[in-house]
């Protein structure tokens, strides 16, 4: 079956919903492995009796390969657009998944929190730009279908390694890297999808400034700032509350994995 049959219907003007969807369902599968990570944190501070910093760096390795290589992803792609790049990035967080419990050193862990990183640094603004493509002009519901994928998905993965990971242990791991291959088909045939719209001269973003180009440039570095601090933190917490809450609380693994996925929920429902 080819992608424009998959598709069919979803014309120039039309919003394709069953793009969005998928575009929305990888985001969730995405940030789920993103959150599975941190959620981990403990087994693998037990099994490979990792320190506090060696925690730290491997939160470090994949927020520095998430989100310092985006800007210059994004950048690339809005000179030359490459939707089919989705799928690799996809294939990229596949392989990072399935270190993670192949892994017999730290490095190798590290390897794995990298290649995580990379594939949410390329798929972050060119699915962003596909969801634009599919809106049909519905701008701010493709980007809140998009968004509601990212934001469940980050809340489902501590709920997920509270009910996988901790009964079977880390090996169960790799069921994750099942998802990140059906998400790398399906971001497969949406970048196929996309390319055929480029081609056909399907919707660009308009590039003309409103406001000054002083103006436009201070607003992106305010939100630049505001994104930084909230990352700051949040990173923090996830990266350590669950750790905090055993030691405090005398919580189990699986319990502390709760109150992370309470604390993620709470967060994706406050950007709904």
């Amino acid at each position: 079956m080819s992608d424009a049959s998959t598709f069919r219907g979803q014309g120039a003007s039309a919003t394709a919903w069953t793009v969005l969807v998928a575009i929305s369902l990888c985001h969730m599968i995405n940030d789920i492995m993103q959150s599975m990570l941190a959620a981990i944190y403990p087994l693998l501070r037990q099994e490979f009796a990792l320190s506090y910093w060696q925690i730290g760096l491997m939160t470090f390795a994949f927020q520095v390969t998430a989100s310092l290589l985006q800007p210059v992803i994004g950048a690339v792609t809005d000179r030359k657009p490459m939707p089919k790049s989705l799928s690799i990035g996809m294939g990229s967080t596949f392989f990072g998944v399935l270190l993670l419990p192949l892994a017999h050193d730290y490095w190798v862990l590290l390897a794995g929190a990298m290649l995580i990183g990379i594939g949410s640094a390329i798929f972050h603004p060119e699915s962003s730009r596909v969801a634009r493509i599919a809106s049909g002009g519905r701008f701010g519901t493709a980007q809140s279908l998009f968004q509601l994928g990212g934001n469940f998905g980050t809340a489902l993965g501590p709920l997920l390694a509270a009910f996988i990971v901790v009964p079977l242990g880390r090996p169960s791991v790799a069921l994750f890297s099942a998802a990140a291959m059906l998400g790398s088909f399906i971001l497969w045939r949406v970048g196929n999808w996309a390319e055929g719209r480029r081609r056909a001269g399907g919707p660009r973003a308009e590039t003309a400034l409103k406001l000054s180009r002083q103006r436009v440039i201070w607003a992106i570095v305010v939100l630049a700032l505001l994104t930084f601090t909230k990352n700051i933190y949040t990173a923090s917490i996830s990266s350590y509350y669950t750790f905090f809450l055993i030691e405090k609380f005398a919580l189990t693994t699986q319990q502390a994995q709760l109150m992370l996925f309470l604390f993620l929920g709470g967060m994706a429902g406050g950007v709904m």
